[in-house]
């Protein structure tokens, strides 16, 4: 059966409570396992236009991050298309950043460009670090319950209790 998704390729994530969330695979690991996507909202009710999903950039991505394949596989998250004219060099690779906690040390983890499985580069860096997204890799239920997380609505001031 042919792979229905690639490199460029935009894609729905099914929220847990109701709706879609968006991602694009920017990059897959040779066989397809691992790949690098960018992750989007608002959360909508209803699936996307291509034209849409066409109009978001790097930029707008509420989340970068490393995840398995599999619900794509299983068609568990649906692909809605292709971006028409993929380069990958405007969705690139950004670092990330991983800590060991109980050393107080850290480090700036660079992934190949070609393979988000393959690490090229660690270097060391100071524990407080900030602005990188932790070094991990998600599945696809911890992917749609962050994902899900992060398209919440913002509480309103007024229902928060004092």
């Amino acid at each position: 059966m042919k792979q229905s998704y690639q490199e460029g390729s935009w894609f729905a994530v099914p929220l847990l409570d109701g709706g879609y969330g968006w991602g694009l695979v920017a990059r897959l690991s040779p066989g397809s396992k691992i790949m690098l996507t960018y992750l989007f909202g608002p959360k909508l009710n209803r699936l996307p236009s291509l034209e849409e999903l066409n109009t978001l950039r790097p930029q707008d991505a509420v989340k970068v991050l490393r995840c398995g394949d599999m619900a794509l596989a299983s068609g568990h998250w649906r692909v809605l298309g292709d971006i028409e004219d993929w380069q990958p060099a405007q969705w690139p690779v950004p670092q990330f950043l991983r800590r060991a906690d109980a050393l107080k040390r850290a480090w700036r983890v660079t992934y190949s460009d070609a393979d988000p499985s393959r690490s090229e580069r660690e270097e060391s860096v100071p524990y407080e670090t900030q602005g990188l997204e932790a070094d991990s890799l998600y599945g696809y239920g911890s992917t749609e319950l962050l994902l899900t997380k992060l398209l919440e609505p913002p509480e309103h001031p007024i229902n928060r209790g004092s």
